[in-house]
This record gives structure tokens, C-alpha cells and sequence, in this order.
């Protein structure tokens, strides 16, 4: 019977200090106590990305990011989906989580404004200078992101609109679900050029020109911590990294205007 106990005691004292280890390090519902959940446009991927390293350095607190089309992450925010912080590529889609009471009101702000680029790949032989060039016969195929629900994507239909070109581009058109995906259809070569953001054109190996920004409406980004979020605290601290000096940084060097 001794050797039984003596057998057992370790396997239960391991037990313990498990079920201990856990208590602490976890949430009220098992969520890591120190894992912050933000929702990207995927213009930020790799300045988000290197801000959230220096956030986790500086606090501890590691960020977990879920990278899509600014519409569709406000859709899954309606829908209840788990976000501690939504960073948007366009105001409106915040603005719209307001007017729904799905945010808190005091951390909405405009962070940054992003710009619209041409992008060819520099193995493609082709340069572009502007956007008449586009309705060139030798560009078969041109991504941009879905302007329906993407906020470049609408930005480049409304700069080939306003220069007099969708009629003329649209057959040429393919549709990314995000800029991310867009850029990604220009660097495989599946498309001659993209209409992306300048943000991921920094750890590219191709060519870009800006897009006027008189064609298309601003593209002012925004972020603000989702009402009910079980991160506020954090979300609220890694809302103020990324508009702090630190922050705004990194925003600048991967193309990002600064708001005034």
C-alpha cells in the first residue's frame, strides 16, 4: 500500500501544479491572459506585424492578428466574431461599427492614410507610368482588390473611373479578396500589374508609381477597440503604441502618411 501511494503522489502533485499553471495563465474562459486578438487590413500585414513585435516586447502582451478586406472583418465583427481591436484601411467601415453601437466611441481615430500604387513585377519587362498605360494590348491582366467590400479596391475603380479608363480596363480586371491577395496574384505572375497599396511595397521586388490622390477619395485608416472586448485594457494600450512615437515609426517607413 506505501509503494502505491509513493507511486501515485507525483502524478497527482503534477496534476496540480498543471491545473495551477493553467489557472494563471489563462482568461475567464481560457483565453491567454496575455494574447491580444486585432483584426488587420491587410495593408498593414508588415508594419502591423513589426508593431505588434515591438508591443510584445515592450509589454508582454502578444498580438494575434486575423488579416482581411476592411468589409469583410467588419462583417465578422457584426457577427460576433472574438476582436479585441479592429484596424480598418478606411474610416467608413468604423464609422459604420459605431452607428451599429459595436464600438467604443472615445478609441475611435484615424491613425494613418494609405496611398494607391501601380505595381509590376521587375522580371515582367513592363513599365507602366501612369494609368492610361494600362490599355496597352500587351497588359492582358490587372488585379485590384474587390471593390465591393476591399477599400483599395475601391480606390482603384474610382481613380480608373475618374480618369476615363474602367469601361477600357474592365474586361482586363481580375479580383483579389483583399490587397494582400492582390499584390500576391501580381507577384506570381498570374497578372502584368496591380493596383496595391504602397504599404506592401517595401519588401517587394518590382517597380510601382504613385496613383494621384485627386482620383480617388482619401484613404484615411482607422481603429478602435470593439465594445465588449475582453482585451480592453490591452487593446486600448496597443492603440496608443501605434499611434506613439514607436508606432508611427513604422507606419511611416512602409509608406503611411501620418495624420496631423
Amino acid at each position: 500500500m506505501a509503494l502505491l501511494t509513493t507511486f501515485r503522489l507525483p502524478k497527482a502533485l503534477a496534476l496540480v501544479l498543471l491545473l495551477l499553471t493553467f489557472s494563471c495563465s489563462c482568461g475567464p474562459r481560457g483565453e491567454p491572459a496575455n494574447e491580444l486578438t486585432v483584426a488587420a487590413a491587410s495593408d498593414l500585414t508588415n508594419a502591423i506585424e513589426e508593431i505588434g513585435r515591438e508591443f510584445q516586447k515592450a509589454t508582454g502582451t502578444k498580438v494575434v492578428f486575423n488579416f482581411g478586406s476592411s468589409g469583410m472583418l467588419a462583417k465578422q465583427i457584426e457577427h460576433g466574431a472574438p476582436v479585441d481591436l479592429f484596424a480598418a484601411a478606411n474610416v467608413d467601415y468604423v464609422n459604420q461599427l459605431e452607428q451599429k453601437g459595436l464600438i467604443l466611441p472615445d478609441t475611435k481615430k484615424v491613425y494613418a492614410r494609405g496611398r494607391l500604387v501601380i505595381w509590376t513585377s521587375r522580371n515582367s519587362g513592363i513599365t507602366i507610368e501612369n494609368l492610361r498605360d494600362l490599355t496597352r494590348s500587351e497588359i492582358k491582366r490587372i488585379a485590384i482588390a474587390n471593390p465591393e467590400h476591399a477599400p483599395y479596391g475601391m480606390a482603384a475603380r474610382q481613380a480608373l473611373e475618374r480618369a476615363g479608363l474602367w469601361e477600357a480596363v474592365k474586361p482586363k480586371l481580375v479580383y483579389g479578396e483583399n490587397i494582400r491577395q492582390t499584390m500576391q496574384y501580381a507577384q506570381t505572375g498570374n497578372v502584368e500589374v496591380a493596383l496595391v497599396s504602397l504599404s506592401l511595397t517595401a519588401e517587394s521586388d518590382g517597380r510601382w508609381v504613385l496613383v494621384p490622390e485627386e482620383l480617388h477619395n482619401p484613404l484615411d485608416q482607422a481603429f478602435a477597440v470593439i465594445k465588449g472586448a475582453k482585451k480592453e485594457a490591452a487593446a486600448r494600450a496597443f492603440a496608443a503604441f501605434i499611434i506613439g512615437a514607436q508606432g508611427q515609426t513604422i507606419m511611416k517607413r512602409y509608406g503611411f502618411t501620418l495624420p496631423q
